[in-house]
């Protein structure tokens, strides 16, 4: 009969195992942040880098985040368990899963460059962007989740997926950008594409 608190305990201890909340921090300065991880300072800085710094939750409680930087306070909630991204820069950052390791395209065709080039275009406009999707449109002040599996693996804007990086190690890989970085990958591709011809097509 004693066995009843035992088990309680045990079914109470599953129940709450398992939480954990990963959220990469995105900022144009330095980032400045307490013991509790939930107060956040950015240095007013001259915003022309990048940095990151990664905070660890495991509460099953929603986490919310006290934001001072340059642009004023806010607070950013993380609600649930995951990878999370929590942008805290100036610009607007974007990005997608990542498909490595399921062999070459071989020779990119002009169409295979314009369905990329529409792609991007349309992550850039915050159209058909979705965690189901995996792409992700993430304006400043906001957080997103990326995946419910926190040992994903992610590349911030002006970071390269170094050909060395061992792609198995890792459940997937996803790759951000800042909006001007994005813009300036986009400018690249619409060239390689060629100029429209009388009725607008490319």
């Amino acid at each position: 009969m004693r066995k009843a608190p035992l088990l309680f305990a045990i079914v109470l201890f599953a129940a709450c195992k398992g939480h954990e909340k990963r959220v990469l921090i995105y900022a144009s300065d330095k980032i400045a942040v307490d013991e509790t991880q939930k107060n956040i300072t950015i240095a007013n800085g001259d915003g022309t880098t990048h940095h990151e710094q990664e905070l660890d939750f495991t509460g099953g409680d929603p986490v919310t985040l006290n934001v001072e930087s340059p642009q004023g306070k806010y607070t950013v909630t993380i609600p649930d368990d995951g990878l999370w991204i929590a942008n805290l820069k100036s610009d607007t950052v974007v990005g997608s899963r990542q498909h490595v390791g399921e062999g070459g395209e071989g020779r990119i065709t002009q169409d295979v460059l314009k369905q990329k080039v529409d792609s991007l275009e349309k992550l850039m406009q915050d159209r058909n962007v979705s965690e189901a999707n995996q792409n992700y449109f993430i304006p400043p002040t906001k957080a997103v989740r990326i995946t419910t599996e926190t040992k994903a693996k992610v590349f911030g804007p002006f970071t390269t997926v170094s050909s060395s990086f061992d792609a198995g190690s890792v459940p997937a890989i996803y790759k951000f950008y800042s909006m001007k970085e994005m813009r300036e990958i986009v400018g690249k591709l619409e060239k390689m594409v060629g100029p429209s011809d009388s009725t607008g097509k490319k």
